[in-house]
Parts: structure tokens; C-alpha cells; sequence
């Protein structure tokens, strides 16, 4: 098909005809034979996949990604690939680009998000081009993620496991464009994505203490709709209107933002917890008439949730746990689990059962109290449970006078006698035991 042609003046070029006949060449320069050949072969695999319109290999790919611009002009006027992308694609900013634009999140996923990108463009820098990042790279950029940072902390484990997520959702989608061969990133370890260090459970009665100290029925409802209903905070409550409280049938409606996304759950039905109905009720006896929402207060943006919070725990005398608002969820959802089937709790809280174990259930210490029959006595004697042992009946396997079980008798029966007998001094041992 290909050929490579040298020029009087030691220039080289690759030239063939196309489809219709026509005489394409691709000027190489001053190259060795040796690059002259591997660029030849590489332009006859451009020009089968152009002839049957398919997808380039990735590594084919990986080598057009990191052709300098000229040579790559050259091969697209030749028609053998289609221009760069627009906005500098190809490098990793504009990759970063052109994933946010082309995202349909919301604006604090992005944000999010953001943390990710940041790190990669701290670490490779923002020209580095695509095809040049390595899986040696990518590894190297999740051990970066892992060191302690100038002022001697490090990111927990859940935090270089998102990054590392995201980064492999943005190498994929380069992939799909076409900006990339593979993707770096596919096989680096993302590691656990929670932190049970950080999971706690927030008893009742420390709600109850907390609930006294707010300074309105606004501040109170926003904690209990946490912790009596589960509401992720403060997305959730912030959309709650009167028209989604059902009085008679003991229930809220809840939209959640998170969710909408995913058919089946951008709405859901959560009961109203004795604990959570006065603290409605008193808000809907004060509420302004033409007032729609249930907390005003979460429709300003400006509003510092967690500044607020801190200073009614510190008037409650109560010391702040972990991450605030997601454990008021999680110390709801363990306890439905511990009275409701696991579907309804499921459908209440907005998401899988799985997603509940992994996420929000705690192991509490009356857990362990229970399964094990409650504390033992300290004057109890090690031996008092062989006590309530029943003796073996006559004639059963634990019956040492069971002629079954005589190992003389069974040693004179020959072969299968003798592997009976072992086969009883093993029960033997097991039953003194």
C-alpha cells in the first residue's frame, strides 16, 4: 500500500494512493530508514481504518496523541485523521474543560469534583498532553495523594479514593472522545470509601439536649428532620414545603436533588417520628400566611449551617462528633434498622440496603450486650454453664458404654474396625470436651 521514497536532498516521505486513485504523500523530514518504516506502517493502519470506518487501536492512538502538531497537520490533510480537538483537548486542562462543560451535575458535585482536578493539574501540570500520562504516572500521583502534606497531615483513605474515581471517570471519557488510547488510571487502586473513624452513632437523649439548647423551632426542625427522618441536610429540608406534610396519614414527601437523577428516586415517602411532629407543628402554627416552605431559612444560601450548629452544641454542653449532619442520618437510619425491615427502611432513607451498611449503619455496644445474653456476673464460676449440660443418654454417641463405640470389638472387625476405632477415640475427645 505505503511506501517510503528519499529525496536527493536525504528527505524523506511516505506516499500511497488513496481510494479514488490519487497520490498522497506525508513528508517526514530528515529521519532514519528505520523511523521512515515504523511511520510507514503506522499510516497504513490510519488508512485501513479509514477505508472501513473503524474505531483506531489504543495504541494507535496513543501514538497520535503524542505526535507533535506538525506531523499531525500533515496526516490530516492527508485525510487520515480528523482535526485536534477545539479548546486543547488533547492536553490536560483542556480535558478538565471540556468534561465540566460537557457535565450535567449539579454545581456542588462540580465543585467537588474540583478537588480531584486540582490535584491532578498540581501534580502533572496542566499542559502535560494525554497520551504522555503513563500508568507508572498514575500510580505515582495516588502515592503523592497518600504523603503527609506540608503541615503534617495526611488525606484520610475515603478522600484519595474519591480522587482517584474521579480521575478515572475523566481518563475514561477521554477514551470515549478519542483524546486518549487507554486510560492510565483503570487499574490504580481506589482503596476504601468510607472512614468508620469518622462514622458515630448520636444517641436519642443527646438529641433531646441539643433540641432545648437550639434557639428556635427553625434550628430545631432542621436537626430533627436529620435525625428523626433521616433528611440529608441541608439539601432536603430546604425543599420541604407545607404541601408535603400529610397530617392525617403521618407523613413527609421528600424531593432530593441527589437523587433526581436516578428513576424512582428523585421522590420519596418518609413517617413523621413522634419526636419530629410538635416541632412541625409549632412551626406551622407560627409560619407567616403565604409562606410555603417549612424552614425558611435554608432558601438563603448564605446561610453557615455548620458555624451555627457548633455553637448549640457548645451551649447543650455537648461535644461536636464527626462530619455533624451526616451522622444525624446515619444514627437514624440504624435505628429504623433495628425496628423496620430492611426494604422500608430502604425506601425512607432514599437508597439501597447495601448503600445503608456501607455508609450509615453503626455497630452500637448494646449490640454486643445483646447477642450476648447480657453482662456475666463477676462471681460466676467459669465451670457453672457444664452445670446445665444435660448427660448423654444411653445408647447415643456420647454414651462411652455404647458396645458401638468398644474399641476392642470394633479393632478385631479388621480393616473398616480399626478406622472405626480411631473414628471413635476422635468422638471421645470431642464429647470430654
Amino acid at each position: 500500500m505505503a511506501s517510503v521514497r528519499t529525496l536527493p536532498n536525504g528527505r524523506r516521505l511516505v506516499e500511497w494512493r488513496d481510494e479514488n486513485r490519487r497520490h498522497r504523500e506525508v513528508r517526514l523530514g530528515v529521519i532514519s530508514t528505520a523511523d521512515a518504516e515504523f511511520v510507514r506502517v503506522r499510516i497504513e493502519e490510519l488508512i485501513a481504518d479509514h477505508l472501513v470506518q473503524r474505531r483506531h487501536e489504543p495504541d494507535l492512538a496513543r501514538w497520535l496523541a503524542r505526535l507533535p502538531d506538525r506531523l499531525y497537520g500533515r496526516l490530516e490533510r492527508a485525510g487520515l485523521v480528523g482535526p485536534r480537538q477545539a479548546g486543547g483537548g488533547s492536553t490536560l486542562a483542556g480535558l478538565i474543560d471540556l468534561f465540566d462543560r460537557r457535565s450535567t451535575v449539579r454545581a456542588s458535585t462540580l465543585a467537588a469534583r474540583r478537588q480531584a482536578t486540582d490535584s491532578l493539574v498540581a501534580h502533572f501540570g496542566g499542559s502535560r498532553r494525554l497520551a504522555t500520562i503513563t500508568t507508572a504516572d498514575a500510580d505515582g500521583w495516588r502515592k503523592a495523594l497518600t504523603e503527609p502534606k506540608d503541615n503534617g497531615k495526611r488525606l484520610a483513605p475515603a478522600t484519595v479514593s474519591k480522587r482517584v474515581l474521579v480521575a478515572r471517570t475523566l481518563f475514561r471519557r477521554a477514551v470515549r472522545w478519542g483524546l486518549c488510547g487507554d486510560n492510565p488510571f483503570s487499574d490504580v487502586r481506589a482503596g476504601p470509601q468510607v472512614n468508620a473513624e469518622r462514622t458515630v452513632h448520636v444517641p436519642r437523649e443527646i438529641i433531646v439536649r441539643v433540641l432545648d439548647a437550639c434557639p428556635d423551632d427553625q434550628w430545631r426542625a432542621i436537626i430533627a428532620l436529620g435525625r428523626f427522618a433521616g433528611l440529608r441536610v441541608p439539601s432536603e429540608p430546604s425543599l420541604l414545603r407545607w404541601s408535603d406534610v400529610n397530617w392525617e396519614r403521618g407523613r413527609l414527601t421528600v424531593r432530593s436533588p441527589k437523587t433526581a437523577g436516578h428513576d424512582g428516586h428523585a421522590v420519596r415517602l418518609v413517617p413523621i417520628d413522634p419526636e419530629l411532629r410538635p416541632i412541625l407543628e409549632r412551626l406551622y402554627d407560627a409560619a407567616p400566611e403565604g409562606v410555603e416552605h417549612v424552614i425558611p431559612r435554608l432558601r438563603d444560601p448564605r446561610v453557615n449551617l455548620r458555624t451555627q450548629f457548633e455553637r448549640i452544641l457548645a451551649q447543650a454542653s455537648v461535644k461536636p462528633w464527626p462530619r455533624l449532619f451526616h451522622n444525624l442520618r446515619g444514627s437514624c437510619a440504624t435505628d429504623w434498622c433495628e425496628r423496620f425491615p430492611s426494604h422500608a427502611v430502604a425506601s425512607w432513607l432514599g437508597h439501597s440496603p447495601l448503600i445503608a451498611a456501607t455508609h450509615y449503619l453503626t455497630v452500637r455496644d448494646s449490640h454486643f450486650e445483646q447477642a450476648a445474653g447480657g453482662r456475666q456476673s463477676p462471681g460466676r464460676s467459669p465451670d457453672a454453664g457444664a452445670e446445665r449440660t444435660p448427660a448423654p443418654r444411653e445408647g447415643t454417641r456420647g454414651d462411652t458404654n455404647d458396645p458401638r463405640f468398644d474399641r476392642k470389638s470394633l479393632r478385631d472387625k479388621g480393616k473398616s474396625g480399626r478406622y472405626r476405632a480411631r473414628t471413635c477415640d476422635l468422638m471421645r475427645v470431642m464429647h470430654a470436651r
